[in-house]
C-alpha cells in the first residue's frame, strides 16, 4: 500500500503538474487565526482549507463531517476536483492536516496526500513561499461521494465496546483517566469503557514528524492496540483522531473515525464513560 505521507522534495518535484493541488489545512485548538498564518506565509499556490466554515453547520458539534453536496461546493470553489492529486500541510508540521486529508478521502478523493513535516519541513529545505492575498482560484468540479463506511457514530462505538473492535483514544493520557478537565464546557470527563489511549504525539518523532516502520508498529503495541483487528479512532472532536488514522493508514490498516468524537459522547448522558 502506498504511503499517505510526500516528502517536501517530491512534492516539489510535482509542481509542475497540472493536477496537482495544495492545500493548507492548518487550524489551532487554541483559536489562532490560521487564515492569518496563510496569508502571511504559504506555500505557493496553495488554498486555504477552513475546517470549520466546511462542516455541517445544522449540528452543535465542532467540525463534523458537511454532507457530500456541500462539500463538492466547497472544494470546487477552492479550485479541487476529485480526480486532481491533492496534498495537505498544515503550519505547525502535524496536526489538522490530517482531518483535512481523512475527510478528503471520506469524499472520494483517491489521490490524497499529507506533506510530511508540514509547512516547518517545507522551510526548512529553503523553498519558496508566498505570502499576502492568494489570487482566487478557478473553480472547479468536485464530485463527492461520502464513504460512509470510513465514519463511526453513536451506535458504531457502542458495538465496539462490547464486540471485536478497539476504540483508540488520541487524547493526552490525563484527559483519557478524566483527571484534567477537558477543554470545552460541560462534557464529563473520562473515556468509553474499555478504549485504549494513544496520545497523538505518542505516533511523532521529536521533530513532529509522523514515526515510520517499526517505531510507528511500536506505539500502537505500547498501547495495547492489535493491528490486526478492527479500529476506530476517537478524540476530542475528530482532529487528533485523524492523526491516528493516518498513522494506520501508514502501516498499511484501515480505520473508521469516530466523528463527533468526546465532544458528543461526553456531553450526552446516555452514553457509558470510565475513568482512571
Amino acid at each position: 500500500m502506498a504511503s499517505p505521507l510526500i516528502s517536501a522534495t517530491a512534492l516539489a518535484a510535482r509542481f509542475n503538474d497540472p493536477t496537482l493541488r495544495v492545500v493548507d489545512g492548518s487550524w489551532h485548538l487554541d483559536g489562532r487565526d490560521a487564515r492569518a498564518d496563510f496569508e502571511a506565509v504559504r506555500i505557493p499556490g496553495s488554498v486555504f482549507f477552513d475546517l470549520d466554515a466546511v462542516s455541517d453547520h445544522t449540528s452543535d458539534l465542532p467540525h463534523m463531517l458537511p454532507t457530500a453536496a456541500a462539500f463538492a461546493e466547497a472544494a470546487g470553489s477552492l479550485g479541487i476536483a476529485e480526480t486532481d492529486t491533492i496534498v495537505v500541510y498544515d503550519t505547525v508540521g502535524l496536526f489538522s492536516a490530517a482531518r483535512v486529508w481523512w475527510t478528503f478521502q471520506v469524499m472520494g478523493t483517491a489521490n490524497v496526500f499529507v506533506l510530511d513535516g508540514g509547512l516547518p519541513a517545507w522551510q526548512a529545505e529553503s523553498r519558496p513561499v508566498e505570502t499576502g492575498t492568494p489570487p482566487k482560484p478557478a473553480p472547479a468540479t468536485f464530485r463527492a461521494t461520502l464513504a460512509s463506511d470510513a465514519v463511526a457514530d453513536v451506535p458504531t462505538v457502542m458495538a465496539a465496546l462490547t464486540g471485536d473492535t478497539q476504540v483508540v483514544d488520541a487524547r493526552p493520557a490525563a484527559r483519557f483517566a478524566g483527571q484534567t478537565p477537558e477543554p470545552r464546557a460541560g462534557l464529563r470527563p473520562g473515556h468509553m469503557p474499555g478504549a485504549l489511549n494513544l496520545p497523538m504525539k505518542s505516533v511523532l518523532d521529536d521533530a513532529g514528524r509522523l514515526k515510520r516502520g517499526e517505531a510507528l508498529a511500536e506505539a500502537f503495541q505500547h498501547a495495547g492496540v492489535d493491528l490486526g483487528r478492527p479500529i476506530v479512532t476517537t478524540c476530542g472532536s475528530g482532529v487528533t483522531a485523524a492523526v491516528l488514522s493516518l498513522a494506520l493508514a501508514e502501516l498499511g490498516s484501515d480505520s473508521r473515525l469516530y466523528d463527533g468524537s468526546w465532544a458528543e459522547w461526553g456531553a450526552r448522558s446516555d452514553t457509558p464513560i470510565q475513568t482512571g
